[in-house]
Formats: structure tokens, C-alpha cells, sequence
């Protein structure tokens, strides 16, 4: 199968490149699998569980997520204003993916 995109004289036309051109960067796989594992999570429960990221980052990661159709913004009509975040249908086929690199992962880490 990898062969395929190999030989493919235009790597950007693949799925694999698609594919990675969705989770690319150094968050938004942890993004989608921290929505996998806790549900509608709000703004700042999110950059608790990543840390190290600014309020800038963290925005532009989602807009770019939500873009793809990766997850959904709800935002509920309140004082003071209460958005979620969720993954989408489409989100939650992409995790059958991610939920393999980890297995691969646990099965192939050097100790």
C-alpha cells in the first residue's frame, strides 16, 4: 500500500498526504484524542490537559480542525458565554487511525 504513494509522481494528491495534512503540527492529534477520551470539552479544559500551549495556538488549532469538519463548536446562548468542543462524525473515524499509531506505539516503544 505504501509503495502506492511512493511510485505516485504527485505525493500531494494521496490520501496519505491528505490525511496528514489534517493532524499535522504538534497538537492536533492530542487535541482529537483528548476529545476522544473526555467528550464536549471547553477552551480551558483543553489547554489544561495540553499545558504548554498559548491561548493563540490552541485557537488556531481549533479553527483549523473545525474547518476540516473534524470537530464542532457549540456555542451555548449564555452569561457568560459557554463554548464546547466535540468531535464530529468524521472526527470520530479519524480516531480508529490514531487509536492504531498508539497501539503500534505501546507494541514497538524501546525500553
Amino acid at each position: 500500500m505504501i509503495s502506492q504513494y511512493i511510485e505516485n509522481a504527485n505525493f500531494e494528491d494521496t490520501g496519505f498526504s491528505y490525511t496528514l495534512s489534517l493532524i499535522s503540527g504538534k497538537y492536533k492529534m492530542i487535541i482529537l484524542y483528548c476529545l476522544m477520551e473526555y467528550g464536549a470539552v471547553r477552551f480551558n479544559q483543553l489547554q489544561r490537559y495540553l499545558r504548554k500551549i498559548s491561548d493563540r495556538t490552541l485557537s488556531q488549532n481549533l479553527k483549523e480542525l473545525e474547518a476540516d469538519g473534524l470537530i464542532h463548536r457549540e456555542v451555548f446562548p449564555q452569561i457568560p458565554p459557554k463554548v464546547e468542543y466535540s468531535l464530529t462524525e468524521r472526527g470520530r473515524s479519524l480516531m480508529v487511525v490514531l487509536d492504531q499509531l498508539c497501539v503500534w506505539g505501546e507494541q514497538n516503544r524501546k525500553t
